[in-house]
């Protein structure tokens, strides 16, 4: 099972259409995708859920699309230089040993010029420490209002097939 994780959970997001793109890509090559959107999670859940006292609502989340993937996709936006605070949160949250050996393709995105680069070598070092395997082809979109229609779907081709290329090697990793 592969787990697309949406990493924030800031109202109207273009995050989501990234995200949205990828689990097409990701069908195009004949894969149901699972989509986990941190808006999910309970309001309250850093302070509900994060030293040992779970919530259902949260208990299934993580027993339903985290625990059975092999493998996920994070796609992060970059929040002050960096990936968002609640999907730390999450991390901190998730007992260590259901993040081992899970692999991991990671994108970053910004409406900047670096793509999230340094968001991405953030989120690579806390992953590493809790011993999932993160695939070294990570993708960073910058200028990400550039890339996209009126509509808000993202359009641009060289974006497109670097978002493929990874999906597909992804897939071999």
């Amino acid at each position: 099972m592969i787990t697309i994780i949406c990493a924030t959970h800031r109202p109207k997001n273009q995050t989501l259409r990234v995200v949205e793109k990828y689990r097409e890509l990701l069908q195009e090559l004949k894969h149901t995708p699972v989509l986990l959107r941190m808006d999910e999670l309970p309001r309250d859940f850093i302070y509900s859920d994060s030293f040992g006292k779970r919530t259902e609502e949260v208990e299934q989340i993580i027993h339903e699309k985290i625990v059975p993937a092999g493998r996920l996709v994070i796609i992060s936006p970059e929040y002050n230089g960096s990936y968002p605070g609640v999907f730390k949160a999450f991390l901190d949250g998730v007992k260590p040993h259901v993040w081992k050996g899970k692999k991991v393709a990671l994108v970053g995105v910004a409406s900047g010029r670096a793509g999230n680069l340094r968001g991405m070598d953030h989120l690579t070092d806390v992953l590493h420490h809790l011993r999932a395997e993160v695939f070294s082809f990570k993708v960073p979109i910058s200028g990400l209002d550039n890339l996209m229609n009126e509509e808000g779907e993202m359009i641009d081709e060289a974006t497109l097939e670097v978002l493929r290329k990874q999906a597909t090697e992804f897939l071999s990793y």
